[in-house]
């Protein structure tokens, strides 16, 4: 069948199709890029956990087209962001250039995750005119430790937003507030399933949402954790703690609580792993492979093992260290991260094929 075959017959399909082999099947990543590009006013809607159809669907296809989950084909989206598709040795995905770096601004450093390399990117990129904002993950401030998507537009808030959530935020939702305000140069920073979903867009030629697209930041991602679970049953439930006290979260071995007090609390990465979200054992890309910059702390303190994709990565990456604003070493002094970061890769991989053959 033919490319325009294969659009053709997508078009004779709609959201039913989606709900019968993909939310129905616990597949859905929640991302919300059907909601985003239906064309159509009040007939997708994002819930609590993804879409739900709450108009009559026209069966226009676009829903099936830009859903990271539904008759994907990885190669050919390889093919349109780096010319070609990654080799089997290419573990975690094709790339340029793969350092460790940290920031070198304290403002940034004291609120970030890691090594605080996305805040600076979006800074650097923002005060040269790269970008006019970044679709990123805020905290509800009704609500704490709630990621909430959030259209950034200055410098104050890309530092606000900086750290890791490790419940599910759909960033997409962000971006197309962005694209609706106008924006024509957006950023957007999220998790492997959100990269593979906007890429689907571009792939799609929805052009006024692709045409807004100025940089991918890819944050790797073994998995996400239920809010309800992990946040209220296991911390604020069995474990008694009071949310609002908590500083930072973060995941070496385990997950690490920080509070205000200055206590740190480890929860067995075992325990944790009890409240994975489902649609999370199906995917297969650890490291955001079709982003233009990949990004992550693990098996790393106080630094972030970098992965440059795309020529618009290392352009951005470059301003940024010459603005003395990255500090940056070489990944072959850091060893056992860039291993970790292989066996990972091939884990995740491994992981998403059992369950695909399990369903």
């Amino acid at each position: 069948m033919t490319s325009q075959s294969r659009k053709t017959e997508v078009k004779r399909r709609g959201f039913e199709e989606l709900q019968s082999h993909v939310l129905l099947k616990d597949l859905c990543t929640s991302c919300g890029a059907c909601v985003i590009m239906c064309p159509f006013k009040e007939v997708l809607d994002y819930a609590l956990n993804g879409p739900s159809l709450v108009g009559e669907c026209t069966k226009c296809g676009i829903c099936l087209r830009v859903c990271p989950r539904y008759e994907l084909d990885v190669g050919d989206l390889e093919q349109m962001v780096f010319g070609r598709e990654r080799r089997p040795e290419e573990v975690f995905g094709l790339s340029k250039t793969v350092c460790v770096a940290r920031s070198t601004r304290k403002d940034i450093l004291g609120t970030c995750q890691d090594g605080g390399v996305a805040t600076t990117l979006l800074s650097s990129a923002f005060t040269s005119g790269a970008i006019d904002g970044a679709a990123l993950s805020g905290i509800d401030p009704s609500t704490p430790w709630l990621p909430k998507p959030l259209l950034a537009t200055s410098l104050d808030e890309f530092v606000e937003c900086a750290g890791t959530r490790y419940s599910y935020s759909p960033n997409l939702l962000a971006y197309n507030t962005g694209v609706a305000e106008g924006l024509g140069k957006i950023a957007f920073v999220g998790t492997p399933c959100q990269i593979l979903a906007l890429r689907r867009i571009q792939r799609a030629s929805l052009r006024k949402h692709s045409r807004a697209l100025a940089l991918t930041i890819g944050l790797f991602c073994s998995e996400c954790f239920s809010y309800e679970g992990l946040m209220i049953q296991k911390i604020q439930g069995e474990m008694g703690m009071d949310l609002r006290a908590i500083t930072k979260m973060n995941i070496k071995g385990g997950v690490i609580l920080q509070t205000k007090t200055g206590q740190t609390v480890k929860i067995p990465l075992r325990d944790a792993k009890r409240y994975t979200e489902t649609k999370c054992q199906y995917c297969s890309d650890f490291s955001a492979e079709l982003a233009d910059i990949s990004l992550g702390g693990i098996g790393l303190e106080g630094w972030t093992l970098t992965i440059i994709r795309t020529d618009k990565g290392k352009d951005l990456f470059s301003q940024a260290v010459n603005k003395g604003l990255l500090e940056v070493k070489p990944v072959e002094d850091f060893k056992s991260a860039f291993n970790l970061l292989q066996k990972l890769s091939k884990t995740k991989r491994t992981r998403a094929e059992k369950k695909r053959l399990e369903s």
